[in-house]
């Protein structure tokens, strides 16, 4: 049997305090496994703590959790990959275990799901209870889901998932753009739960508003490209109501006098009227390319696993 390759991956940003006791704790949690630090332009010396800590670093001079993950998607090789913060809030031996649900081909993300464990316990920042408990409520309401942590840190992935994963955002709205994915994509999603700790040294690289904010318009401009029909449905609902309540005053007017002295009102409810019916044939027809943009998706994702199976049977001894 070939042996099934791991890679730990650690997106890092001044994490110097912290990242030689990660990269410790994996390597010795599992000395078989490669441990990746992707280093984001730090200021501190966390690339060269990694590297003496046993870890490969790279460096990615883009700031932004999400071009780190593009650079390592496209980057490593490897069978199944752990994705950990480098701030030590994730126990080693809890995410590699998640590990076996990939091997076993029972999933091809697996969630860490702190928000089911302790993390409202071991959390000192109560907006941001707040906005994990907002993302994960909007997310399952929009995409019909039920995902307990929607922007945990800690995720393991297949290659499968890996590969074929088109990265666009640029921040730490990547773990909702990841989730949101994976469900459109009916990719076989498993959550399970993992120890958190808080940060002990240094503050949050999350930003409580801004970061929040990023996070929220990602929601909401994923909403508009997956589910386009549903998305420009409402906007013609929202379009259409106010038409009617604008068309009113001038309908009961003509009606009792047979006269329309609200001309402008008039001219502004079937505009209203006219951009609802535009609104709604817009979501009809992105919703179709939608699903033809599906289709091509699966047939690349079935050309990618033959291309897998090509190169497995090739390690074969």
């Amino acid at each position: 049997m070939r042996r099934v390759r791991t890679a730990v991956l650690i997106p890092c940003y001044n994490e110097a305090a912290t990242i030689s006791r990660v990269v410790t704790a994996f390597r010795t949690a599992d000395p078989t496994v490669t441990v990746y630090v992707y280093d984001n332009d730090s200021t501190d010396d966390t690339g060269r703590i990694a590297a003496e800590a046993g870890a490969v670093v790279v460096r990615e001079s883009r700031r932004g959790k999400g071009f780190v993950i593009r650079s390592m998607f496209r980057d490593i090789n490897a069978d199944c990959y752990v994705m950990v913060d480098g701030d030590d809030t994730y126990p080693a031996e809890d995410a590699l275990a998640m590990c076996r649900y990939v091997v076993s081909g029972d999933a091809d993300m697996v969630i860490g799901d702190r928000l089911s464990s302790t993390y409202f316990a071991e959390n000192r920042r109560q907006f941001h209870s707040f906005g994990n408990r907002l993302v994960r409520f909007l997310v399952n309401r929009i995409f019909s889901s039920d995902v307990h942590d929607i922007m945990t840190g800690c995720r393991c992935f297949s290659r499968r998932f890996v590969k074929s994963f088109p990265v666009l955002s640029g921040g730490f709205e990547i773990e909702t753009e990841m989730t949101i994915h994976a469900l459109d994509k009916n990719f076989l999603i498993r959550e399970v739960p993992v120890a958190y700790r808080d940060r002990v040294e240094g503050e949050s690289k999350v930003s409580t508003f801004s970061d929040g904010l990023r996070v929220l318009m990602t929601i909401f401009e994923l909403f508009r490209d997956y589910r386009p029909l549903t998305f420009f449905s409402f906007v013609a609902l929202v379009l259409f109501v106010l038409s009617l309540v604008m068309f009113w005053a001038p309908l009961d007017e003509y009606l009792r006098t047979g006269w329309v002295s609200k001309v402008p009102t008039l001219i502004v409810a079937i505009a209203l009227g006219i951009s609802a019916m535009l609104a709604f044939v817009c979501g009809v027809l992105l919703d179709s390319i939608r699903n033809h943009a599906r289709g091509f998706y699966e047939l690349a994702l079935t050309a990618l696993e033959e291309a897998e199976s090509g190169r497995s049977a090739g390690d074969r001894p």
